[in-house]
């Protein structure tokens, strides 16, 4: 699937910021799933200094420096992705037919379910994959340990331990576990648009059973570490079709998160140096191998929203100010 991203931001300061510095991500990467084809980000007014470099975990992260007084600035970030099937080596380490191009031979979406499907049936069980990243003096820790804590938006509570505990029964295994509370919490929580912001405590999102994607996320984070395993944020797009009859309205889509969840065992079975990542969309329920689906484009990982926020920035200046942020996900017609 051919998609172009506009991701557009606009903050309007009163009074005037002096000088500023910023750091963003908002240029997917290529990955096994996904081909960035192109991105281009425009900064206005250009910045005194401007640089993009990988982050802890991966990720672009592009930072500039604004030296000149400014009353707004709008920055715009442009991408086309090519959403596909597995290729090359991974495609025969999962034990997929053949190497198929991007949008040919079988169902590409079929590739993603069929390991999801081996997968529920065939991981360890969940409490084996916890004793994985448990200390153990002498013993070496597996590098996804770090995302077994707890973070700023994904606390380790027994509330999220107690929601958890009816799909993780005794010897359930971790991905059919991990699948079942996705469901739950799809079937248990109401989207609901501005009915919290970034500053809403997981805990608080629990309680009311309210929240949109990155709450969603952050309460299925909060659930999978409070009961000891490895779970990372991830952020993204999603590709949503008008209503029948009805024109694709320019920025009116929004950005998206989702959780992905670590298999220590699945990657040793299925000839991978390491574990494998199972992608969960508590908000679509909807789940994949590495990706939820064809018409996700991933963005950025990390342990919660604090790691992957599109855009942040120190100012001097600016006590006051308004945001408007339009995002449009299309389809490109070759």
């Amino acid at each position: 699937m051919h998609l172009r991203i506009t991701h557009e931001t606009r903050y309007d300061y009163v009074p005037g910021v002096e000088t500023a510095q910023h750091i963003a991500h908002l240029q997917p990467p290529s990955t096994p799933y996904q081909t960035c084809l192109s991105h281009h980000l425009t900064i206005t007014p250009t910045p005194a200094d401007q640089d993009t470099r990988s982050d802890a975990f991966g990720n672009h992260r592009s930072y500039w420096a604004m030296a000149g007084y400014h009353q707004t600035m709008v920055v715009c970030a442009v991408s086309e992705v090519l959403t596909h099937a597995p290729q090359g080596d991974l495609v025969d380490a999962m034990g997929m037919p053949g190497e198929l191009p991007p949008l040919g031979g079988a169902d590409p979406q079929a590739l993603l379910l069929e390991p999801l499907a081996q997968a529920r049936r065939g991981s360890a069980a969940w409490e084996v994959a916890r004793e994985l990243f448990c200390y153990a003096a002498g013993q070496p820790s597996d590098a996804a340990s770090e995302l077994s804590y707890a973070s700023h938006h994904a606390p380790v509570d027994p509330a999220f331990a107690a929601y958890a505990a009816a799909s993780f029964g005794a010897g359930r295994p971790l991905a059919d576990a991990a699948c079942d509370l996705m469901h739950r919490i799809h079937r248990d929580f109401v989207y609901e648009s501005h009915s919290t912001d970034i500053s809403t405590p997981a805990l608080e999102v629990l309680a009311e059973r309210r929240g949109v994607c990155q709450d969603f996320a952050h309460v299925m984070l909060a659930c999978l570490r409070s009961l000891g395993l490895a779970a990372r944020y991830v952020s993204g797009y999603l590709l949503t079709e008008p209503p029948p009859g009805h024109p694709r309205l320019t920025g009116a889509d929004a950005s998206h998160a989702w959780v992905a969840v670590y298999l220590p065992d699945w990657g040793g079975a299925r000839g991978l140096p390491h574990g494998g990542w199972l992608d969960l969309d508590p908000t679509n329920d909807r789940a994949g191998w590495g990706t939820p689906g064809l018409d996700y484009v991933r963005l950025a990982l990390g342990r919660d929203f604090a790691d992957v926020s599109p855009l942040r920035g120190v100012l001097q200046g600016g006590s006051h100010h308004t945001l408007d942020v339009r995002v449009t996900v299309a389809p490109v017609v070759d």
